[in-house]
């Protein structure tokens, strides 16, 4: 089991964020995981740094620890060709320690191309052939590709790592951890839902499976449920809804009526380890074996000692 830290770039700017993966390392975590937003969640957020130049910058500053994109949408706004050369480029700067994290995309982000949004079902279609176009040409030379939504003319990607990235594939469904049984190297969720490992392991897939954890750590549980509820409560929306508000403006009015009481009821939260510890027990019990802690609460400082002195033992043992 690798315990992971999840970067929170809506919530932090480029450089607070970068300072943040290299304190995860210091910490002791396996690896950290960043978004790819175009816009934040709720306008009090504030942020939304560019994913790539977050990553190189990373690359750069850490020596051990892990990269994750958590997740990239290269359908919609980004062409899978670009993501390619990105990923790959991120690969060789962090010498070997990036893993490419994909999914079908929200309209909050892709909306912004003047593309339109398409239904789940063409989405779905159009990140089977996105990874394709990858893996295609991660396999070196020029190539080309004709799919049904997507094309590639005489494209050739000149600097490959002599290991490629595993590709994650995000799931919210049963169809998407499908897929990524079929197409990816491993699976990546939100909730912890035995369907989604179950369905991603009955249909062949072997890979890691990587799951969300939300936390809220403050030195009392008011503090941390205030926190939560501003910075997170787009969270208990669900991805059908997630996956379709175009801007913060409409989150802000989706969440009016979450209370502190119902973010109680979906985080680990507070100064108890036992509460936080339980939280990521129901990941390892839903088949989860890369687990990434979020921490919505006020102080991204006080969780990280927090995790030193009192969480990481405990939850490394439940991998045990």
């Amino acid at each position: 089991m690798k315990v992971g830290f999840k970067l929170f770039a809506e919530g932090f700017g480029p450089r607070e964020i970068v300072e943040q993966a290299v304190r995860a390392e210091r910490a002791g975590f396996d690896f950290v995981e960043v978004s790819d937003h175009f816009h934040p969640w709720l306008e009090d957020q504030g942020h939304s740094g560019y994913v790539w130049s977050m990553l190189a910058a990373m690359a750069e500053r850490t020596e051990r620890i892990e990269l994750v994109s958590g997740v990239v949408c290269p359908t919609v706004r980004q062409h899978p060709a670009m993501v390619a050369q990105a990923a790959a480029t991120t690969a060789l700067l962090s010498e070997g320690r990036f893993t490419l994290g994909v999914g079908s995309g929200e309209r909050l982000n892709e909306h912004v191309i003047g593309a339109g949004w398409p239904s789940v079902t063409t989405r779905h279609e159009m990140l089977r052939e996105a990874i394709e176009i990858i893996r295609l040409l991660w396999s070196g030379g020029y190539r080309s590709y004709e799919g049904k939504h997507i094309d590639l003319e005489d494209a050739r990607i000149f600097d490959l790592p002599e290991r490629l990235p595993e590709i994650v594939v995000a799931a919210g469904g049963e169809r998407a951890a499908g897929l990524a049984a079929e197409l990816g190297d491993g699976l990546f969720a939100t909730e912890a839902d035995d369907t989604l490992t179950g369905t991603y392991r009955r249909k062949g897939g072997t890979g890691p499976a990587y799951g969300e954890v939300p936390l809220a750590w403050a030195s009392d549980d008011g503090a941390a449920l205030a926190s939560a509820r501003k910075q997170f409560r787009f969270g208990l929306t669900g991805w059908k809804v997630q996956s379709e508000l175009p801007n913060p403006v409409n989150f802000a009015a989706a969440t009016e009526t979450v209370r502190e009481e119902d973010m109680a009821e979906a985080f680990g939260y507070g100064p108890d380890p036992e509460r936080h510890v339980a939280a990521v027990r129901g990941f390892v019990d839903a088949g989860f074996d890369h687990l990434c802690l979020i921490n919505a609460g006020p102080d991204p400082e006080g969780f990280f000692r927090f995790f030193e002195d009192e969480l990481s033992g405990p939850v490394r043992e439940l991998g045990s």
